[in-house]
């Protein structure tokens, strides 16, 4: 009978490369937490220009990970975004991926605390 192998925890290389972008994570990210968000908004939120938000928004968009819905309101085109189901999938399945790529945070703290060295008082005590 053979044996099992441990499955191997995943590579860097193996993240979604449309979502591993530093805009396009912040775009998932807010429509993870929002139900729908206007182009503006969504602008002013991640701090980036029109133009930067536009072609990240469409590769999202070409993926189905992002729905843009365009409507009028006074004669003012308003692009307002959701996460699709797909998206949703994609997104949980690369914050899983990353966070077994990650140490566990207490190993990290504890290591940390073990390997700092010990404080010298610089000044001597005048009592």
């Amino acid at each position: 009978m053979a044996k099992k192998r441990k499955a191997s925890p995943p590579s860097p290389n193996e993240l979604d490369p449309i979502i591993h972008e530093r805009l396009r994570l912040g775009i998932l990210s807010v429509l993870a937490v929002q139900e729908s968000i206007s182009f503006t908004e969504l602008r002013d939120l991640l701090q980036t220009t029109d133009g930067n938000l536009s072609v990240q928004a469409r590769r999202l968009e070409s993926a189905g990970y992002i729905i843009c819905d365009k409507q009028f309101e006074d004669r003012k085109p308003r692009s307002t975004y959701r996460l699709s189901p797909v998206g949703r999938a994609a997104l949980e399945e690369y914050l899983e991926k990353l966070t077994s790529l990650l140490p566990d945070i207490d190993r990290v703290r504890n290591a940390g605390q073990r390997e700092l060295p010990r404080a010298i008082d610089p000044l001597p005590s005048t009592s």
